[in-house]
């Protein structure tokens, strides 16, 4: 089976970049990981690419997935044959925010 080409538009330590980094790796994939948050102009080209501003972003042979979870993937990619169902886990959870984005917990508070 041929491996498809990724260009990955990710965040150095962000959940939801986490994540698609660990279904890429689950399933052996390589990629070429853009750094958005260093990397002005990686940026620049992914809002251009994919004509919004949220991440993840990556582009399956030619195919831009605009602001998509690592589960979001690994759906697409089993959707469109390009990999095989596993029973490896991913080294990091493929569905969770960056930490902060995540709802911050807030003291509950009753009224009398």
């Amino acid at each position: 089976m041929n491996k498809p080409k990724i260009i990955a538009y990710l965040k150095p330590t962000c959940g939801w970049s986490m994540g698609v980094r660990a279904v890429l790796k689950k399933y052996e994939l390589p990629y070429e990981d853009r750094d958005i948050i260093n990397d002005p102009v990686q940026r620049q080209e992914m809002i251009e690419r994919s004509g919004q501003m949220l991440s993840p972003c990556l582009e399956i042979d030619g195919r831009m997935l605009a602001d998509v979870s690592g589960e979001e993937v690994e759906a697409y990619l089993l959707s469109k044959g390009l990999i095989q169902p596993n029973d490896r886990m991913p080294e990091a959870p493929i569905n969770q925010a960056c930490a902060h984005e995540a709802p911050q917990a807030a003291p509950l508070t009753f009224r009398s």
